[in-house]
């Protein structure tokens, strides 16, 4: 995997490296700032952009906005100390892929990293918990999008922060069958991923 490496701190930014590539990723480029994220997702086409949310200039947020629009195939995990769940809920709007917290251990790191090779979100049960009791209190819908009773029951298992092949081995269906139902819910609910999916359904009382 193909990664650019985005924060202020050129400290963090070597520790990252550092560890990225001794675990086998390609650091293609590196940025201390939003303007030179986007300019260097661009121009190196990553698979993955690690980006701190808070940085001068161009924030991590806005950054995300530019890199997804310009190129949707490219993940983007967010990077952050920040414990505001206006953070996390914007990041997840704008379309990130994850949203992981600076202290935690490599090991775990390494392990969401992977969900998304599995298309799955890079996010610890914790923040997803956090992302949930938030938008609950958001305003209903006038008007529900209907989803299968499969769908549903897929989404209700994403919602709990399971995996593709989780919500296989519990419904006793294939990989591929829980991928095909998740396009389909995506293409309803007209969103870009899992978390926004999740999000948008709690919003509006679908499960």
């Amino acid at each position: 995997m193909r990664v650019l490496v985005v924060d202020d701190h050129s400290l963090i930014r070597d520790g990252l490296v550092s560890l990225l590539e001794t675990s086998g990723f390609e650091v293609v480029g590196q940025a201390g700032n939003g303007q030179s994220a986007v300019e260097k997702a661009a121009a190196l086409r990553p698979d993955l952009v690690l980006m701190d949310i808070h940085m001068p200039g161009m924030n991590g947020l806005d950054a995300l906005k530019i890199i997804k629009a310009d190129l949707p195939e490219t993940k983007v995990v967010m990077l952050t100390i920040s414990e505001d769940d206006k953070d996390l809920l914007e990041a997840i709007r704008s379309g990130a892929n994850g949203y992981l917290s600076k202290h935690i251990d490599s090991g775990e790191f390494f392990k969401l990293i992977d969900n998304l090779n599995r298309d799955d979100a890079a996010i610890l049960p914790s923040v997803a918990t956090r992302l949930f009791k938030y938008v609950s209190h958001g305003e209903e819908s006038p008007e529900k999008i209907a989803l299968s009773e499969r769908e549903t029951e897929i989404l209700k298992i994403i919602a709990a922060g399971r995996s593709n092949r989780d919500i296989a081995h519990d419904l006793s269906i294939s990989e591929n069958t829980v991928k095909f139902h998740i396009k389909n819910i995506l293409l309803k609910l007209s969103v870009a991923n899992r978390i926004e999916a999740v999000t948008y359904a709690i919003q509006h009382g679908l499960i």
